[in-house]
């Protein structure tokens, strides 16, 4: 049962008028990922997945990480639109977090830009940024949604939600 969406004000974005199936853009903001206080990735060339339901998912490009700042990880996951995903560990002075990044080295078609842009699952102890706003991470854990002040849901990933 669809829940009912929040209006957005101006400037913001419904994530209910995003599409299914997801649409890949630019996404025209900066971001920073900060690691024990330490930037591991800045950027002002990301892409966003935006999807119904979902805040945007932002994908960096690779040269936007620091050197060493991602570590390949064993699994893999299948997303049913984007493709395999590969996994990395995110590391700076002496942290680690396990497989808080991912990518798809040969997305399906309609998403090749993806090809060597990695996302981030945002949270402690990762502190990520959009244009200086810090994010607050998709409720669930299972997807990589970053909600600023721009996005109004509901959310889909928290209890009670995945038949949504």
């Amino acid at each position: 049962m669809r829940p009912q969406p929040i209006t957005p004000k101006p400037g913001q974005e419904s994530v209910w008028d995003y599409p299914r199936p997801p649409r890949l853009e630019d996404a025209g903001v900066h971001i920073v990922i900060r690691l024990a206080g330490t930037v591991v990735a800045e950027t002002d060339d990301a892409l966003r997945v935006l999807e119904t339901s979902h805040p945007p998912t932002y994908y960096l490009p690779e040269d936007a990480f620091a050197p060493n700042a991602l570590v390949p990880a064993d699994g893999a996951s299948m997303c049913e639109w984007k493709g395999r995903a590969a996994y990395a560990d995110v590391r700076a002075l002496g942290h680690t977090v396990p497989r808080a990044a991912w990518t798809y080295p040969t997305p399906n078609p309609g998403f090749e830009r993806l090809v060597r842009h990695w996302a981030v699952m945002p949270g402690a102890p990762l502190h990520c940024t959009v244009d200086g706003e810090e994010v607050v991470p998709q409720e669930g854990g299972f997807y990589g949604g970053w909600i600023t002040s721009n996005v109004v849901g509901p959310f889909k990933g928290g209890p009670g939600t995945m038949g949504w």
